[in-house]
Parts: structure tokens; sequence; C-alpha cells
């Protein structure tokens, strides 16, 4: 296994972790996370500040091991599967569990887990024609918001809670918009080859 293997492997063991940490019933073992209060009005757990920093190194491992694989031409088959089985795991399992703790309205990743359904179907059909086009701009720009969105979730909106300005709301919201328009978008690039055998 290549090192840009090992890395997505390596991310979906934090999301793993990540996820089973956001769930795990704690309290019924008698065990309650810490909490800190800033600037005398936010109050945060160490549990969700922990997630934090595993989603945000698990979040950098997703650009990494793709840069590492095509610069040293290292790409392969194993590695486009589990790579996308990674972020699956990571974005949406995250934001499911956003969703039902109340974060986040269920909405977001109902579009969002719609969305890449949409489009993974899309990649493997296209993908067998020949025809299938990469990532726009607005899908990276998407998934750099929601990245960032997540990640000042998990932390209470810190430090921007402080000054009233929900800036995770407003990425995540984003996200979820350019969500949707990327995947319009995927859908008129490869609308050929999806109706080439109608």
């Amino acid at each position: 296994m290549n090192l840009p293997n090992k890395i997505t492997v390596s991310r979906i063991i934090l999301s793993v972790i990540l996820l089973v940490m956001m769930v795990f019933p704690f309290y019924q073992i008698g065990f309650e996370w810490p909490t800190y209060i800033v600037a005398g009005r936010v109050e945060i757990s160490l549990k969700y500040i922990i997630c934090a920093v595993i989603f945000i190194i698990a979040s950098i491992t997703d650009s990494l091991d793709g840069y590492l694989a095509r610069k040293n031409n290292m790409v392969t088959d194993f590695g486009k599967v589990m790579d996308a089985i990674a972020d699956k795991i990571l974005v949406n399992g995250i934001l499911i569990v956003l969703a039902v703790d109340g974060f986040i309205p269920a909405a977001i990743p109902v579009i969002i887990i719609t969305r890449d359904t949409f489009v993974d179907s899309i990649k493997m059909v296209a993908g067998q024609s020949g025809h299938a086009v990469g990532a726009s701009i607005a899908g990276k720009v998407k998934t750099i918001c929601m990245m960032a969105g997540v990640s000042l979730m998990l932390l209470y909106n810190l430090p921007f809670e402080l000054i009233g300005i929900k800036v995770a709301d407003a990425l995540i919201v984003l996200a979820t918009i350019l969500s949707v328009i990327s995947g319009v978008q995927y859908y008129e690039n490869n609308k050929k080859a999806l109706l080439k055998d109608m």
C-alpha cells in the first residue's frame, strides 16, 4: 500500500473515531466531559474540542492524499474508491450527527447526501464512457466552506460567537447551496455521455 492510500485509510479510521466520540453515550458509563467557559459567555465541552481537532486533521488528509498521489504518479483504483468512501464517512457522517444533536437543520445532510448520490451515479455512468469531467470550482469551494463550517460548528462558532456572527452556520448553508450548484454543473458537463444511449 503506497503512502497516499495509507493516508486515505487513516482518514477513514479518524472518521470512525470521530463519529464514535460524537454518538457514544458517555453518561451511561458515568463519564462526563469537562466544559470550559470562554470569555464568560460561551460554554464548550472538551469532547467537541477534541472532535474538532480530529475533524480538522482528517480534512487536511483529504487534500494531502490526492496531492501526493498525483504528484508521485501513485493514483490507484483502490485509492480512488477508498478516497470517495472516506469523504462520505467523514462529511456525511458528521453532518448527520450534527443534525441529530440539533446543531444544523436535518435538511442539510439530506440535500448533501442526495446530491452526492446523484453525482456519484453520474460519475459511474460517464466514467464508463470515458467522458467524466472533474470537479468544478463551485464543488471545490463547497468543500472548503463545508470543512471550515463544520470545524467552527464543533468549536461552537468560536471566536465569532463572541461577537454574535454566525460564521459556522453561514459557511455550512453556503456549502449546501454550492453543493446543489456543482451537482447541476456536473450533470450539464456530462449530459451527453448520460443521454447518448437513450
